[in-house]
């Protein structure tokens, strides 16, 4: 018996299939467009119900101050030479009630989104799209791998890898923290050079906006 036959039949996932996240706290991550899973279970297992089914054992919500979220718990079943596998489980959640700027707001597709979730952890256990989940090491599942930015507190530039001329490479991380011992603040170069200039001007007694 082959182990990895049904995890090669679906761990690329096509680019069409893959959405870049481009902002907020996912920023960066790979979203995958839950038809294409419907439709890799499908040609792997067969028409839902018949070559692979799911049953719903559990729905609730947890309560977070005003926030509230909904999860579902599912159990993914498929077939292999017409016998049914035991049960692949999956939890799945998504906002219910967030509070935003205007107030809290209050989604009505909130289970539908923790199914299909659920669904996506259970069929990450088959080994479907793998390739995102294990190859380039980011998903939005993996929200602690997301590196960590670096920004210059006065313009918001971002601090980036460094090789200095022994050919040494310090991290975003690392530069940061130097910039912040040379200039008494997180700054960029530019933003640190005025900033050194400016007290030393106030020393002096010279600064303009006196």
């Amino acid at each position: 018996m082959d182990n990895l036959k049904y995890y090669n039949l679906g761990r690329q996932v096509p680019q069409e299939a893959k959405k870049s996240i481009g902002g907020g706290r996912l920023k960066g991550m790979t979203d995958i467009n839950p038809m294409w899973r419907i439709k890799k279970l499908t040609e792997m297992f067969g028409v839902c119900g018949i070559g692979w089914k799911y049953e719903i054992e559990k729905e609730w919500i947890e309560k977070n101050g005003d926030e509230q979220a909904a999860f579902i718990k599912i159990s993914l079943y498929i077939k292999d030479d017409d016998k049914w596998s035991e049960a692949i489980p999956g939890v799945g959640g998504s906002m219910f009630v967030t509070k935003e700027k205007a107030g809290l707001y209050t989604s009505d597709e909130c289970f539908k989104m923790a199914l299909t979730d659920a669904l996506s952890v259970s069929c990450k256990a088959l080994g479907i799209a793998a390739d995102v989940y294990f190859d380039k090491d980011k998903s939005k599942y993996d929200v602690s791998e997301v590196p960590k930015e670096y920004k210059c507190l006065e313009c918001g530039n971002v601090f980036q890898e460094f090789t200095d001329k022994n050919g040494k490479t310090w991290s975003a991380g690392q530069v940061a923290h130097m910039a912040e011992s040379k200039y008494k603040k997180r700054l960029c170069k530019t933003c640190g050079i005025l900033h050194l200039a400016k007290l030393e001007a106030i020393e002096k007694g010279t600064d303009k906006e006196k």
